[in-house]
């Protein structure tokens, strides 16, 4: 079976129109020309998609990843990926990037730490507040996200769920991803393992932000995400 990570090509530089779908790369004289003469666009979010093309795309882009359930990734629209997260905040990463070459799309990495100055450059390279609400625009405007378990020793285990962004996110698909590393014991020699879960949503008749569809949603997540993770360990 081809790998699904094989599939999406980048188009030609987008200019930073496209906030949505990942470009092509302009050439580092073209980039720097672009950036000094200011012609390059920053969305509402902060994003700065000329600049995620530049220096974020090829960088995740060439992490080896091995993804399954590649099939679960809208091609358009808003969703919320909860996924695993280790010590080292590597696992959102390693997820954008296959996310990226599987259905070429940015994805919107919510709760990336914000220090000063750092946190501006965060939010141009696709970076999402910690506020719930936050998440919930960012889906509301058409993007993927990505809202990590609360982070563990081992990045192999499945942590606390996100529940508030759960809750103001409720309407939308909210995919559960195991995310681990290929070689013994955690440590990445070979390359990354991401499985996709199916799209979990509340029932019909459920409210916007319902706090027991939430915490319901929130466990359900947590249990799809630690069952894909214990079954690659019994593999």
């Amino acid at each position: 079976m081809p790998d699904a990570l094989a599939t999406v090509r980048p188009a030609v530089p987008n200019y930073g129109i496209d906030a949505d779908r990942v470009g092509g790369r302009d050439s580092v004289v073209a980039a720097a020309k672009r950036r000094w003469e200011g012609r390059y666009a920053v969305d509402e979010f902060g994003g700065d998609p000329h600049l995620q093309d530049f220096l974020f795309a090829p960088v995740v882009g060439r992490i080896p990843v091995h993804l399954e359930g590649a099939e679960h990734l809208p091609r358009e629209g808003g969703a919320l990926l909860v996924a695993n997260r280790g010590p080292m905040f590597t696992e959102p990463f390693v997820l954008s990037g296959a996310v990226q070459r599987a259905v070429g799309r940015r994805l919107r990495l919510v709760g990336l730490p914000n220090p000063p100055l750092l946190g501006v450059f965060a939010h141009k390279l696709g970076g999402v507040g910690r506020r719930a609400g936050d998440a919930a625009a960012v889906l509301r405007a058409g993007h993927l996200a990505a809202a990590p378990l609360a982070m563990q020793i081992s990045s192999t285990s499945a942590g606390e769920a996100p529940r508030p962004v759960i809750a103001a996110t409720l309407g939308f698909p909210l995919l559960p991803v195991a995310v681990r590393p290929g070689g013994p014991g955690g440590v990445p020699l070979r390359p990354w393992a991401v499985t996709v879960g199916a799209p979990l949503l509340p029932p019909d008749d459920t409210e916007p932000g319902d706090p027991l569809a939430a915490a319901e949603l929130a466990e359900q997540v947590r249990a799809e995400i630690a069952a894909m993770l214990h079954g690659a360990r019994g593999e």
